[in-house]
């Protein structure tokens, strides 16, 4: 039996590997207290059992995440499914049974870095897409902003990053399905879109910590969703970069994807909480909201985080910077990292398809709030 995590993303710590079970401990972020996720391969003998269990579960950011989770797994790093597990509030169990000679076993299907660049060569063959490089991460590699429209004639702006906490790889499959749909030139509502709007997508906010394996932080611990009143190139130069870009361009849509750990449904969090929210905030709000609700049967307003009262928003908080610097609606939105509530795949759980999907489906929502945004003024 070999256990590995030496390559992209890879986070596994083997504390025993004769003990019956295996006792293995996840890897914290790079100068912080943060670590849930893991990706490692495991090397047996076909048709054996082996039981794992990760010994520090119950420390990790979100322990609330292990209840009711199921472990992803792959054997060629591109169909995943899911193996069950059982948490006691301390330790993460569960059993591999070999039907090849090694596998892939993950917090979530990993979005790569080579999938990552292969996205932004594919994104930049379409004329309509202009690849730009904002700067450097503190490892050496590139912050990538693709403007798709074109930004001199446009009358909207929309803004999408992805994968702050690069942890939350689902975010950039979101991201991948949303490409997919805004470029097809057989998608008529696409198309629409773009006759008037130029979108402004980073696909990855945070490279390092997502090559590194880590669940929150950059390569110098730093939660970039706590960085954005007073980014720096020393502690966030991700946050940095994107953010004077967005002061020197504007916007009128701002959308942030993640992932939670925790709740088992897919919804937006708005800025409620800052200075100066207004009808205007909450009735862009309600529109998008409605929308999406009618185009996705995987996307629901009645489970979600509590409202922040008036004054109450983190203003380092990207969502809410946006909303209060541009006055204009804001969204986080979550997606599970275990599986939608409402709709179950026994099989997949929440996956890279499903994550593809619900993007393609927020061109509706996107456009009926552009079009709200039209009416009103």
């Amino acid at each position: 039996m070999h256990i590995s995590s030496a390559f992209d993303s890879g986070n596994i710590k083997v504390i025993n590997k004769d003990s019956n079970p295996i006792e293995l401990a996840i890897g914290i972020d790079n100068q912080s207290d943060f670590y849930q996720w893991f990706h490692f391969r495991l090397e047996g003998e076909v048709g054996k059992q082996y039981p794992l269990r990760i010994t520090n579960a119950g420390k990790a950011a979100y322990p609330a995440g292990w209840e009711n989770y199921r472990v992803c797994a792959s054997y060629d790093r591109h169909n995943w499914f899911r193996i069950d597990a059982q948490y006691d509030g301390n330790v993460l169990d569960f059993t591999v049974e070999l039907d090849q000679p090694s596998i892939y076993l993950a917090y979530f299907a990993p979005f790569s870095w080579e999938r990552h660049l292969d996205l932004l060569a594919w994104a930049q063959s379409d004329e309509r897409v202009q690849a730009e490089t904002l700067g450097l991460t503190l490892d050496g590699r590139d912050m990538t902003l693709l403007t798709i429209g074109n930004a001199e004639t446009a009358k909207r702006k929309v803004w999408m990053i992805a994968r702050q906490h690069p942890g939350e790889s689902m975010a950039e499959w979101f991201v991948e399905g949303f490409l997919e749909a805004l470029l097809d030139d057989a998608n008529p509502a696409a198309r629409s879109l773009l006759e008037n709007t130029v979108f402004y997508v980073v696909p990855n906010m945070n490279p390092d910590g997502s090559v590194r394996g880590h669940l929150r932080t950059n390569a110098a611990g730093a939660n970039l969703n706590r960085e954005w009143q007073s980014p720096s190139m020393e502690r966030s130069p991700e946050v940095y970069l994107v953010r004077e870009r967005m002061l020197a361009t504007g916007g009128d849509i701002f959308l942030d994807i993640h992932g939670d750990e925790a709740l088992p449904y897919n919804f937006v969090a708005a800025c409620e909480g800052i200075p100066g929210y207004d009808e205007k905030h909450a009735a862009l709000e309600n529109v998008f909201k409605q929308a999406y609700e009618k185009a996705s049967p995987d996307f629901q307003t009645e489970h979600g985080y509590p409202l922040h009262g008036p004054g109450e928003a983190n203003m380092n908080v990207g969502t809410n910077w946006c909303g209060h610097q541009f006055r204009t609606l804001a969204l986080t939105l979550e997606m599970p990292f275990k599986d939608n509530a409402d709709l179950p795949d026994t099989v997949e759980g929440w996956s890279p398809a499903r994550s593809r999907q619900l993007a393609k489906d927020i061109l509706f929502p996107i456009r009926e709030t552009l079009a709200y945004m039209d009416g009103s003024n």
